[in-house]
């Protein structure tokens, strides 16, 4: 199965290697169009409709998080591709949007490709592109956003209020939910921890992410732990302990 793709970045050889990686390696990727600015990206992508777009963050002007929200269609597949880590991969991250990070690894290439097809061949809506929109929107209100938690069988769109909790299982990791409900994530807790710091969640432990707005109290016995409002107990560690207490007004 073949997919159309437009690639949007703003250095020539970039784009010129991303074409022969491509090429190269996923020559089921039909490369319809490139640009090299937010505006010119903008005109390919509402006049060529391609089927996935490679797009670079960072970019003088107007940068590719701004170019996505002048858009009107939602319906292709995206694929970030960036060289700062740390510019705008948080909320890509947070809506499980994929992306990757210059230089390019072909694996990963191969990889990225292979789920954009499958999601195209879904003929669904870009749920995840719609969701990092709505984070991208709402900035200030950190009540209404919505983390994408990708299981084996589905990505699930969840309110961060929604969450009790998250423990550690090895390479997994499981969400505990206000509803009684576990959700095992594949991928470990720490990916976690600097996504959810910002809506009120601490590490207590190696193996536990807490919501602070879930903690029934903090009980000194056994070298202190906490006891949630579902009634779960978790440990806090020696090394965790005075922060956890300075979260918590103590």
């Amino acid at each position: 199965m073949s997919i159309t793709a437009v690639l949007i970045d703003d250095e020539t050889n970039n784009l010129d290697n991303l074409g022969r990686l491509l090429t190269q390696y996923c020559p089921e990727v039909q490369i319809i169009g490139t640009a090299m600015d937010a505006a010119t990206g903008k005109q390919l992508i509402t006049g060529l409709h391609p089927e996935l777009v490679f797009l670079d963050i960072q970019m003088p002007g107007e940068n590719g998080l701004q170019l996505l929200q002048q858009l009107t269609r939602h319906d292709f597949q995206l694929i970030f591709v960036t060289a700062f880590d740390q510019y705008g991969i948080q909320a890509v991250k947070f809506a499980a949007v994929d992306y990757l990070l210059k230089p390019i690894n072909t694996l990963e290439l191969q990889d990225a490709v292979r789920k954009a097809i499958v999601r195209h061949g879904e003929k669904s809506r870009n749920t995840r592109l719609e969701n990092l929109l709505q984070l991208l929107q709402r900035q200030p209100f950190k009540e209404e956003h919505r983390i994408a938690l990708t299981t084996l069988k589905e990505t699930r769109f969840l309110h961060t209020r929604q969450i009790i909790r998250c423990e550690s299982d090895n390479n997994y990791c499981n969400f505990f939910l206000d509803n009684s409900e576990k959700i095992l994530v594949s991928k470990p807790i720490y990916e976690f921890e600097p996504l959810l710091k910002d809506y009120g969640f601490i590490r207590c432990h190696q193996s536990h992410l807490v919501n602070l707005r879930h903690i029934r109290s903090w009980i000194r016995e056994d070298g202190g732990y906490l006891l949630l409002n579902n009634g779960d107990t978790v440990p806090v560690s020696r090394g965790k302990k005075e922060a956890v207490l300075q979260a918590l007004g103590f």
